[in-house]
């Protein structure tokens, strides 16, 4: 398209709009990408406040054939919401009202600018609960959960965000608003089209308001952690806990790498000092079933093989044990390495081969490779540590060879090569080994189907 006819459909898309479209260098450059690594410039921006605009903008960009690239907060790691072919950005992020809280219903209804931890906050004001809660939950949208199904650590029990979506607003790629399933906890008339948007990363339709499930509040929660002599036996701590009855609220796991960064950077006496395998637990529910069930837990841990067992019973003291689950993160990035975030899955039964396989790289590499994450799910977080030269230039090439590597052996060992970030741009080069040829064609079927001239999201999951 020449800069006429660009400068031309600008000023037509402005007309129509007004305020919410932007085309000044620094709004253009705040939206050219997210925390991944590419960026590509728009040619437009609309900062919408309501539906109508977003479908207004829509019809005005199908009728043209101008690629539209939906956003939400812009923290995601895949490069979902790269504008790779230009044209215009439609953010929601400005479409922050929280319409109702209704414990009556079990239901609350947010527009998908809305903040998950404000979300959060406002359920737990009147006793209620929403449970999903990815790392990012201060700064992402309940949009792009949806449009990623977004996970977190309390997936184990809760389950992820499609778990709690109910009904759903989307402007279609034609300019449409479709409203998909409803208020209802029950719902089965036609096919599942509220599941047919969860998860396809603002390929299909731009989530504009969603109706999400909501729960009582659990009254009480407690957590611990521990340190384990050997990895494997943190690993077969957390296969003993659920086979003792137990349905954690969380279980996450720390290997050695990122133990010792966790050391350096923290300071002696925060972590058992010879730990080579570390797993935090939180439990929640009725006080004295919480109480009972956290005694039984820590005796699990110590007859597993545990060195030293710390239990957290206050609201502060839970606090501080996720504040250290958070700390590992800038203990990695205080090694002054760039870390490549894969958040894979395996089946929980490959989770000592996985770090074992992880371990073995890096002593063929040279290149430091750090697990954490999700034990509970198999959901582990493989951060795999750039190396720099004399310049202080991250040496990309053998560090994404073993981001290959590892994907290669997840696929073959039963795994997913994402569970939280999604495909978008980085990962779209494995994604039809991942899913297969006739899924991957479904794919392209359903997506032809909704966006025949595949304008909306272009460019990511290699459709």
């Amino acid at each position: 398209m020449g800069d006429g006819a660009m400068k031309a459909w600008i000023d037509e898309l402005k007309t129509l709009l007004g305020e919410c479209v932007h085309t000044e260098p620094e709004v253009l450059t705040a939206h050219a990408g997210d925390k991944w690594h590419a960026a590509s410039l728009p040619e437009a921006v609309v900062l919408a406040k309501e539906t109508a605009q977003v479908a207004a903008a829509m019809k005005f960009a199908a009728e043209r054939s101008i690629p539209v690239t939906p956003r939400g907060a812009g923290v995601g790691y895949v490069g979902g919401c790269v504008p790779v072919q230009g044209g215009m950005v439609i953010s929601v992020a400005e479409m922050r009202r929280i319409v109702e809280v209704n414990p009556a219903d079990g239901v609350a209804v947010v527009q998908a600018g809305v903040l998950t931890a404000d979300l959060q906050q406002a359920c737990a004001e009147l006793g209620w609960f929403y449970p999903p809660d990815p790392a990012s939950r201060k700064e992402s949208s309940i949009g792009g959960n949806i449009a990623t199904n977004a996970g977190g650590p309390r997936c184990l029990k809760y389950g992820v965000t499609r778990a709690y979506v109910l009904g759903l607003e989307v402007v279609l790629p034609d300019g449409r608003v479709l409203n998909c399933g409803g208020r209802t906890h029950k719902n089965k008339q036609g096919f599942d089209l509220v599941g047919l948007f969860c998860g396809s990363e603002g390929m299909l339709g731009i989530v504009t308001q969603a109706t999400l499930r909501i729960i009582p509040a659990p009254p009480a929660r407690a957590a611990l952690h521990a340190g384990f002599p050997q990895f494997a036996l943190a690993a077969a701590a957390v296969q003993n806990v659920l086979q003792g009855g137990h349905l954690p609220a969380a279980m996450e796991i720390t290997d050695a790498f990122t133990l010792r960064a966790a050391r350096q950077y923290l300071g002696p006496g925060v972590l058992p000092e010879d730990a080579q395998g570390h797993i935090i637990i939180e439990i929640d529910g009725q006080a004295d079933a919480v109480a009972t069930e956290l005694q039984a837990i820590a005796g699990i841990l110590r007859a597993t093989g545990a060195t030293e067992v710390v239990t957290a019973t206050t609201e502060d003291e839970v606090e501080a044990i996720w504040q250290l689950r958070r700390e590992f993160s800038y203990s990695l990035k205080a090694t002054g390495l760039t870390k490549l975030n894969e958040d894979v899955v395996i089946p929980r039964s490959q989770l000592v081969a996985l770090v074992e396989f992880c371990a073995a790289m890096e002593r063929e590499s040279g290149i430091p490779v750090a697990c954490f994450g999700h034990s509970g799910d198999g959901n582990i977080h493989t951060n795999i540590m750039v190396l720099k030269d004399a310049a202080g230039k991250d040496i990309r090439e053998p560090a994404d060879a073993l981001v290959n590597r590892l994907f290669d052996w997840v696929m073959a060992h039963g795994g997913s090569i994402t569970g939280e970030h999604g495909i978008g741009i980085a990962k779209s080069p494995w994604f039809p080994q991942a899913i297969g040829e006739v899924a991957f064609d479904l794919h392209r079927t359903i997506k032809a189907a909704l966006d025949p001239l595949g304008i909306l999201n272009p460019g990511k999951m290699g459709l």
